[in-house]
């Protein structure tokens, strides 16, 4: 099926005014060519151009004219995420490719990132069969679909260890633990976050609770623990109950990974969801706070998006070598990078991250931008 250009247009708007709105409106601002779905976000409404589009492989050209950090997600009705683009700083632009079927779904687009954000209901087009896949692309799938399912089956027992230290009240213990019982959801976080609800339990920062929510009732998961035993240097009874929470949530995740939707285009974009993922967590600092164990995440994330691009490589080397040759340098410079603070190179031990000086967390951001431009790339090379 054809490709359709979905343009999103994007003012920010603060967090507040983000939170008081309940409506979208069809009317937009912005002229649509033949072909071209344009979205203009703006701080009380979120305007399409066109409410139906034909379902198979979208392309969504994203420009952030605001003043702030946007994102622009299409969400199943369930909240499910079909694709999404994250971190889109002000004035820049970005690309992505989705392979949607036909359906109702909604765009939701965040200024400022927060918040379930202003949405339109829209509608793919089409026969049920979807998009025609080459026999390469199904391989890929079906072996990605295998790797996510592994990585969350082995994250379990290392969680396990983790959580029945902390149960234990062995600080220490869950010190060492923490670090390694994270890296599986690292590795493959865009298929968790497509579910819409699990990562906000088990992953997220206290400053990226909702507006409303009480830290001391509602924040949950490793950072919560994290913070408890770096900061607070304690473990009391709501730790011990965390612990048992967070043992159920990612039980419950990996219970539902094998139904994850996953497409050819949700995994190039997930590789790139990885890097920005390393861009304005782990390189910044933000990640691992306490523990200051962000390379270990950052490693994970890079493993991860890296797999994607191998499993989708002999697609994309079809369809542009050369795009192909770029990323295969950038991985390798960045691994290498990387590497150098790598403590024990048989294991995820690497340099804590408060070692880590200005210009060395430099190199390693200049590392993961060199990365990011092409892999933006990866999902439009894989439909060409």
């Amino acid at each position: 099926m054809r490709a359709v250009r979905l343009s999103v247009v994007t003012a920010a708007a603060t967090a507040a005014a983000l939170a008081a709105v309940t409506g979208c409106t069809e009317k937009s601002d912005a002229k649509a060519d033949d072909g071209t779905i344009t979205v203009v976000a703006k701080d009380d409404s979120c305007e399409v151009s066109k409410k139906e589009f034909p379902a198979g492989h979208v392309q969504l050209s994203v420009e952030n004219r605001g003043s702030k950090v946007t994102e622009v997600y299409v969400l199943y009705p369930d909240d499910r995420i079909v694709t999404e683009r994250e971190n889109i700083g002000p004035g820049t632009k970005a690309s992505l490719t989705a392979e949607i079927k036909a359906g109702d779904y909604e765009i939701a687009c965040k200024p400022g990132m927060v918040g379930d954000g202003i949405r339109q209901q829209v509608k793919a087009t089409g026969g049920a069969a979807g998009v025609k896949r080459s026999p390469e692309m199904d391989a890929a799938v079906a072996a990605y679909r295998q790797y996510v399912q592994a990585q969350a089956d082995a994250t379990l027992p290392k969680v396990k260890v983790f959580t029945d230290a902390v149960r234990a009240g062995d600080i220490e213990a869950a010190k060492k633990a923490y670090a390694e019982s994270r890296i599986g959801w690292e590795r493959t976080e865009p298929v968790a976050e497509s579910f819409g609800d699990i990562d906000p339990k088990v992953d997220v920062r206290e400053d990226g609770l909702e507006a409303g929510q009480d830290p001391a009732k509602d924040w949950t998961g490793w950072h919560r623990l994290e913070k408890a035993l770096w900061q607070d240097k304690k473990i009391g009874e709501r730790e011990k109950q965390l612990a048992d929470l967070l043992d159920k949530d990612l039980a419950d995740w990996v219970k539902r990974v094998g139904k994850a939707e996953i497409t050819p285009t949700s995994m190039a974009n997930g590789a790139k969801e990885l890097l920005d993922e390393v861009a304005t967590g782990k390189v910044t600092g933000e990640e691992e706070r306490y523990s200051r164990t962000d390379l270990v995440d950052f490693k994970a994330n890079v493993e991860g998006a890296q797999k994607s691009f191998d499993l989708l490589k002999p697609v994309a080397t079809k369809n542009d070598p050369k795009l192909v040759a770029e990323l295969e340098k950038q991985f390798a410079a960045l691994n290498t990078l990387l590497d150098k603070y790598r403590t024990d190179k048989s294991s995820y031990v690497f340099t804590s991250y408060d070692k880590v000086g200005k210009a060395e967390r430099k190199e390693l951001s200049d590392g993961v931008n060199a990365l990011a431009e092409p892999l933006s790339k990866l999902s439009a090379a894989v439909v060409k």
